[in-house]
Parts: C-alpha cells; structure tokens; sequence
C-alpha cells in the first residue's frame, strides 16, 4: 500500500474514532436524560397506574349505573383491582362482567349479592366452582350505595381468600359508589334547572299571551298585514320559549326571542315603548343559559310602562370585554327601592315579586360562579339596569339548538 493510501486510511480511521468518541458521548447524554425523565420509583410508577385507571373507569359511572355504563367500568374496575373476573350488579340483576367463568359463575351471583343487599356490609364467600380449571374460587361481594340506600354490587372473583382482596375491593366499591352520587347530582341539578325554567314560562304564560293576543286582534280589521307579521313573530316566540330540551342557547337566538317579545309589547303599548338595541357582533355565538335574558327585559317593559303613565326607553347592549361577553338592560322607568330588590334577590318577597329576576341571578350563580351573579342599579324613580357577564369559554357549556 502507497504512503499516500496508508494516510489516508489513517486519516479516515482518525475520522471514525472520532466520530465513534463523540456518538458515544452523545448516547450517554441521552442516557443521562432517559434517567431523568424516568417515572420514579415502582411505588410511584404503581400510583400513577392506578390513577390513571381509575380516571378511565369514573366518565361511565357519573352517567348512572346502567348495562352501558357498567359494562364501559368493569374493564378498568377489574385492571385497578388485579382480579380474574369481575362483575358490576344493580339489585336484580347482572349488569357487565369482565375476565373468564361467567358462563357457570353468572346465574349465580344474584344469590350471593341477595345476601348484602339488607346489610350493606362487603362479604367474601367460596364460590362452589366445579371445574378444576376455573381460576375463579372465592368472591368479594361489596355494595354499590346511594341516597337511596344499597344500589347493587360489585363482585371481584380470586383464586383464594384474601384479606386485602375484600379490602380492596370494599374501597373500589366506596369510590365507585361515589361517582354515582356524583351522577345523582348531577340529576339532581338537571331537574332544579328545568324546574326554574317551568316557573319562568310559567310567568311568561298567562299574563303575557293574553296581552298579547289582544293586541293582534287589535290589528285585525285596521291593519291585518300587521296582525300576520305580529302572530308569527308570537309564534316563534312560544315556540323558543316553550322548547323541551336545551340548558344553553346561544345569545343570538336569545336576543331574536327578546326582539320578538319587544315588538309584541310595542304592539300593545304603541309609542310609549323606545327600545334601543347596541349589539357588538363578536358576542353572538357567545353560550349562555337558556331563557335568562327575557325575564330581564320583561321586568324592564313591566316596571318602565306598566307601572307609569309616561313613555319608557328600553336599552339593550350587548359587548365583548375580553373572555367575557357583558349584557346590560337598561330602563328608565320608576325603578325600585333597593331593599325591596335585596328581598327579591334573597327570596324573602310572596311568589310572583320578582321571579324573573331572582332565578336568572340564582341560575347565573349556579352555572359560572358567585361573581356572575346579576349587578343591578336602582332607585325610585331613578329607572333600573342590570349587567349580566358571561364567560365566553366554559367547560362543559355549549350552545344547544331548538
């Protein structure tokens, strides 16, 4: 071999151990990193598996205890507890099982939950199996409880009687019975919600379709084009008005309803109603509760025309301010005496004082919080306004169409 190839064969070993020495460092790096960024120790790592599955199985179970939700849960429920089989109960029958057996195990589970269904109290019980191969041989039995008492159960099978197998699954029965007072609740919370709506429409019912009818067959000899354009515009609003489903509506369609109200109410008071409207378009897609804002501008004709002889202007404004959308109803009308108001506001005033507007605030206050409960200024005889603030961006809260 030449000088030349021997230099250059040098040269490139050179080259490669060099390349070799900086690679190798680099791995090393790495490695170093990788230890950096282990999940810690097995304790830790355990703890953080068991979170995580207990997390997948608690969205199924805040839907109630039913074959769907029961079945989506026991799969993580019987990973949590490292158990064979697993199987989720109401008090008459099996609702999901999980893991081997439940072909010669199932019929007769029910027998064994009939035995904690009066106590309430977790039993393990040797479950008879005659098939040698079957690795299910005793039973965890523990109740599933809710404001109504024992709801069912949750059987966790094993191969042998284990003190911290009934414990363990006496807790995951105490955690699932947990989310399903969570989902109770949350029940619970839809009903008062509907029920708040049934009392504003009620409010809305009588009084105002009256009134407003009366005042389409005002206009049916004098002016029939307005009498047709009047009973559409009243046959949208009972129809918004009175929808059967939807917590959340957009303030778009909000505002549509309260315009459809207002040229109603123009209708019956003529020219003693001024409605100014200043609506920023960015707040329109904005969620809000449903049927929140009516109530307002109703309490805002009633107190600014109903209760005076004069003329009465009507402002709606409607403006973003950032991750808040802000309403305000403003009327300058013979206002209220602010403790009267404060025992609107508390409840303390006879049913029918006020329920607009003590539900509205009592609705806001449920949904984003104390602080957005309604803001309102008033005196007598110094008119009435009342800021309502929505967040734009809330979990959990959308838009829902009619």
């Amino acid at each position: 071999m030449s000088g030349i190839a021997l230099a250059a064969s040098a040269a490139v070993g050179a080259v490669l151990l060099a390349v070799g020495f900086v690679l190798g460092r680099f791995a090393a790096r790495r490695g170093d990193r990788a230890a950096d960024l282990d999940l810690g120790t097995p304790v830790e790592r355990a703890t953080f598996h068991t979170l995580h599955t207990a997390s997948l199985a608690a969205p199924p179970l805040r839907a109630g205890l039913t074959e769907d939700t029961a079945r989506k849960a026991a799969r993580h429920l019987r990973s949590l507890l490292g158990t064979e089989a697993l199987c989720l109960t109401d008090r008459s029958d099996v609702l999901a099982w999980d893991g081997p057996g439940e072909s010669h195990h199932r019929e007769h589970v029910m027998e064994q939950v009939a035995a904690i269904l009066g106590s309430g109290r977790s039993r393990s019980a040797h479950t008879g199996c005659a098939d040698v191969d079957c690795p299910l041989r005793w039973a965890v039995i523990a109740p599933l409880t809710g404001e109504d008492g024992v709801l069912g159960a949750l059987v966790a099978y094993g191969s042998r009687e284990s003190a911290v197998l009934v414990r363990a699954a006496t807790e995951v029965a105490r955690w699932v019975s947990v989310q399903l007072e969570l989902a109770e609740l949350d029940r619970s919370r839809t009903r008062i919600v509907e029920a708040e709506i049934r009392a504003l429409r009620a409010q809305i019912s009588p009084h105002f379709i009256f009134n407003s009818l009366a005042a389409i067959a005002s206009f049916v000899r004098t002016d029939p084009e307005r009498a047709r354009e009047l009973l559409l515009e009243f046959a949208d609003f009972t129809r918004y008005s009175f929808r059967r489903h939807g917590e959340f509506a957009q303030l778009a369609d909000e505002l549509r309803a309260i315009e459809q109200y207002l040229a109603l109410a123009g209708a019956r008071f003529g020219d003693r109603l001024k409605v100014t409207l200043q609506i920023a378009p960015e707040v329109l897609p904005v969620a809000l509760p449903f049927l929140c804002l009516q109530p307002l501008v109703e309490n805002a004709v009633k107190h600014g025309l109903e209760d005076s002889v004069k003329a009465c202007r009507v402002t709606i404004a409607a403006r973003d301010a950032g991750a808040e959308a802000v309403v305000v109803i403003e009327d300058d009308g013979v206002g209220m005496d602010p403790d009267v108001l404060r025992a609107i506001l508390l409840g303390e005033r006879p049913t029918g004082s006020g329920i607009g507007l003590s539900n509205v605030d009592e609705r806001l206050r449920q949904v984003y919080g104390a602080e957005h409960g309604l803001v309102i200024e008033t005196g007598i005889g110094a008119g009435m306004k009342v800021t309502v603030r929505i967040p734009k961006y809330r979990s959990g809260v959308h838009p829902t169409a009619p």
